[in-house]
């Protein structure tokens, strides 16, 4: 099992009232660095290492500095916050500007890498096959990694021998799953 981390913007805030009582230009308004729904996801397999680039530059020093350790986690397997949220593989976070919190969703995603004999099958019909497993939440074919990307319900995963039986009705052999 292998696993990445989505980052999402829910929410802006802009608290003018504390702009205008504190800040040094009282006319700042809400963070001009993310937008609402923006997502980000980030991951440490296969040569990837997202994390140790902030996202490849895509965020702000004080935002990074209270998400980052979650981000961290998920991406080890563990739980972001457990007994606090509904799902301990999800958490709610914001940065610490005061006056302008941006307010993140940070989610675990947790998939299997399978590689097979036949480079490149990326058939509609297998996919449509292979999310309609129990416990598939979707199936992505990673032309760039050559290998295909199954990710899994974490409650209730899809067993490896399932993902390979879908395979093998295809006529295509899995080579390794991990």
């Amino acid at each position: 099992m292998q696993y990445k981390c989505k980052v999402r913007v829910l929410e802006k805030k802009c608290f003018v009232n504390l702009q205008q009582r504190y800040l040094e230009d009282p006319e700042s308004g809400p963070c001009p660095f993310y937008q609402e729904g923006d997502e980000f996801v980030f991951e440490r397999y296969g040569g990837e290492d997202t994390f140790w680039t902030m996202g490849k530059g895509a965020h702000c020093s004080e935002a990074w500095d209270c998400i980052s350790r979650y981000i961290y986690t998920a991406l080890q397997g563990g739980s972001i916050m457990r007994n606090w949220t509904k799902d301990e593989h999800v958490m709610i976070a914001c940065c610490n500007d005061g006056t302008r919190p941006v307010i993140f969703k940070i989610e675990r995603l947790d998939y299997y890498v399978v590689r097979t004999d036949r480079l490149g099958v990326t058939d509609d019909e297998l996919i449509g096959e292979l999310e309609e497993l129990h416990g598939v939440k979707s199936a992505v074919w990673r032309a760039d990694k050559q290998w295909w990307e199954i990710f899994t319900d974490r409650n209730d995963p899809v067993s490896k021998d399932d993902i390979i039986k879908k395979f093998a009705y295809f006529g295509t052999f899995v080579i390794e799953i991990e």
